[in-house]
């Protein structure tokens, strides 16, 4: 059976990461881009990371273009953009697809294992959130819409079992 951990991505330098480097975390997946309403997310993902890292927890940040090209970037300009501008210090993977035939495996799995509004697998848009338990299992999918500082006692409480 395929779990979490069995995928891996490359990150904004070009190596690639096996995601087992994050087991026994509690881990918030997120599709981002830098030119979106939404972007100011990063400030309070990075603030999540900060205040639950020390207890076991990460956020994970996979830019996509997909949606309004809002992520048009290079690796270089992404990695700049989001450490000058937000602080970011999560991991960054490099850009991925997060829909259609292209889509990563990673996100195939995370869609199939929590569907969207009326089971829906697609990715409506920009900053989508997956909450991971430290078993790899997928706990809870989150709309763009959703800020991140929302997700505190839900991490909380996976990060106190």
């Amino acid at each position: 059976m395929t779990t979490l951990y069995d995928f891996s991505a490359k990150a904004l330098s070009g190596e690639e990461v096996s995601l087992s480097e994050f087991r026994g975390k509690v881990l918030l997946i997120v599709n981002t881009a830098s030119k979106c309403g939404f972007t100011p997310q990063y400030e309070s993902l990075e603030k999540l990371h900060e205040d639950f890292g020390p207890r076991g927890f990460a956020v994970l940040g996979f830019p996509c273009n997909q949606f309004g090209q809002q992520e048009p970037g290079t690796a270089d300009e992404i990695q700049k953009f989001c450490s000058l501008t937000y602080g970011v210090s999560f991991p960054i993977f490099a850009k991925i697809d997060v829909n259609g035939e292209n889509a990563h495996p990673l996100y195939k799995y995370l869609k199939k294992a929590k569907s969207g509004v009326l089971g829906s697998e697609a990715i409506k848009w920009n900053f989508t959130k997956f909450l991971i338990d430290r078993s790899g299992a997928v706990i809870g999918r989150y709309a763009s819409m959703t800020k991140p500082e929302e997700l505190r006692s839900d991490i909380e409480a996976l990060l106190t079992k």
